[in-house]
């Protein structure tokens, strides 16, 4: 394949990707301060043209973070108030009788975009977070028995509430699986805090941190240009080998009672080398699949009965599963 005139795997395209993806992250982390982590879990899902799950309780920046990554990205960007009352319709579009032409014509939906903003997805019910699994699975959108492709890139960051049950319908195993990474975001620690309270207050905006003067970094053609080139970085065979066995492992631990499918090796390999191209490697390593490990598991297994009465949580679970299985020595 290295005569292919589309080859872009030379050293001097993973450096001006890694360039890109940089700078993206320095723009990303003027807006959104003390979250730093959540951004590189974001940029990882970007590189690898997955979609990503944000949870947290309210005025952590989720809804503020996807602005600014749309703000930096000079592509197409929309976004989706899910409610109880949001039909499948009003996220996939709809045919309308044109009285001129005497014929339907096809209003396409919100989903038609680069970016899409899917803001308290929980709060919609079954039937109108499922217009979201074609698009989301095969890039496109069947209406009126037409299937329509949605543009490249196309990647759903939707966010919900992990508190707040009440009027809230939770996201089917199917939806979840759709979902490359579930990233939690948290309470920054206190000079973090102090640092944001400070810009916010100097913001003319009320509570929020304006997005305005953030520079656009990148295209949408940059973003395929970096999910080529993270596609082709090496990956030993050892490596690869430590990703299924990851998966494979949520299986039969015992402190789970439903382990990851087959779609969780592929993300953690697909994030692993978005994780290399970040920091600039030329190939994979096993930290690479251990950093994105969490966000690629933690909505794809169930905790086991006694553990949850216990007040485990899954992610302590998790932790101990990736203490335990070995890495490949590098």
């Amino acid at each position: 394949m290295s005569d292919s005139p589309v080859d872009v795997s030379t050293p001097l395209d993973i450096g001006r990707a890694t360039q890109l993806a940089q700078a993206l992250r320095t723009e990303l982390r003027k807006a959104v301060i003390g979250q730093d982590a959540v951004i590189d879990d974001v940029l990882t899902a970007l590189i690898a043209g997955g979609h990503v799950l944000l949870e947290g309780v309210p005025g952590l920046g989720k809804t503020l973070l996807v602005r600014a990554l749309a703000r930096c990205f000079d592509g197409d960007f929309a976004r989706i108030q899910f409610t109880p009352d949001l039909m499948p319709s009003d996220v996939t579009g709809h045919a309308v009788y044109d009285l001129h032409t005497e014929q339907f014509k096809l209003r396409k939906g919100p989903l038609f975009t680069h970016l899409l903003l899917a803001d308290e997805i929980n709060r919609a019910p079954a039937k109108t977070q499922a217009a979201l699994l074609e698009a989301m699975q095969e890039r496109q959108v069947t209406l009126e028995g037409e299937a329509l492709p949605i543009g490249q890139p196309f990647i759903v960051l939707a966010t919900q509430n992990p508190i707040e049950q009440e009027g809230t319908y939770p996201l089917p195993e199917a939806e979840l699986d759709r979902f490359m990474l579930k990233v939690r975001m948290d309470y920054p620690d206190a000079q973090q805090e102090l640092e944001m309270v400070r810009e916010v207050t100097r913001s003319a905006r009320a509570d929020m941190l304006d997005v305005q003067p953030l520079r656009t970094v990148l295209q949408a053609e940059d973003v395929l240009m970096l999910q080529q080139v993270a596609s082709e970085l090496a990956l030993d065979e050892q490596v690869l080998d430590y990703a299924v066995r990851l998966a494979r492992t949520t299986r039969t631990w015992p402190g789970l009672a439903l382990g990851a499918g087959p779609r969780a090796s592929i993300a953690l390999v697909r994030g692993a080398r978005a994780r290399a191209l970040l920091r600039g490697g030329e190939f994979v390593i096993p930290d690479d699949i251990k950093s994105c490990a969490l966000a690629v598991l933690r909505h794809r297994v169930r905790i086991a009965p006694e553990l949850d009465i216990e007040g485990l949580e899954v992610d302590q679970v998790l932790a101990q599963l990736l203490d335990q299985v070995p890495a490949p020595r590098q």
